[in-house]
């Protein structure tokens, strides 16, 4: 039970820290305001009515929330299934969860998402995103990194054992 009260906080408290930011921006940014913060980092304020980068811009934004839901039922349902021991892969999960919530109230309440980070240089750009998709992205990441780098780790490498021979070869059982 306390696994699930904690897994659920940090969901919540990704969320929360996504609709401030979000709120932040559109109180005091007009639509389409620019502030640049670094030669190459401004605060943009925009309407993603896409989803993941502005994919599927003009799809009706009931199926996007429903897609969205979809897919975070299906986080959900991996996160569920995961083996407690695996801390960072939940972190991984909590992020994804509270962003794609994050992302999922803009879209149900407002048709759209409210977007403002913009990564340029003077011929290029990245797409606007905001919080919510950083999360998401972090979250990924580190999923990533439990399954391939920290999950495959023999046992005991973290303690000065390798699980290799003096070739590298791994070890015989």
């Amino acid at each position: 039970m306390t696994r699930l009260v904690n897994n659920l906080a940090l969901v919540a408290f990704f969320a929360a820290a996504d609709q401030i930011v979000k709120l932040l921006v559109v109180r005091t940014m007009a639509l389409g305001e620019a502030i640049e913060i670094l030669p190459f980092l401004a605060l943009l304020h925009a309407r993603n009515e896409g989803i993941a980068f502005s994919m599927l811009d003009g799809f009706h934004d009931t199926g996007l929330a429903v897609i969205s839901g979809l897919v975070l039922a299906f986080v959900v349902w991996l996160w569920w299934n995961t083996a407690p021991e695996r801390k960072l892969t939940h972190v991984g999960f909590a992020l994804i969860a509270g962003g794609a919530i994050g992302n999922l109230i803009d879209r149900v309440n407002l048709g759209y998402v409210v977007d403002y980070i913009l990564f340029h240089t003077p011929v290029w750009s990245f797409a606007v995103f905001n919080l919510a998709d950083s999360f998401i992205t972090i979250g990924a990441a580190l999923i990533l990194i439990d399954e391939f780098l920290v999950a495959r780790r023999p046992k005991g490498a973290g303690r000065g054992e390798t699980g290799r021979d003096e070739t590298g070869a791994p070890d015989k059982v």
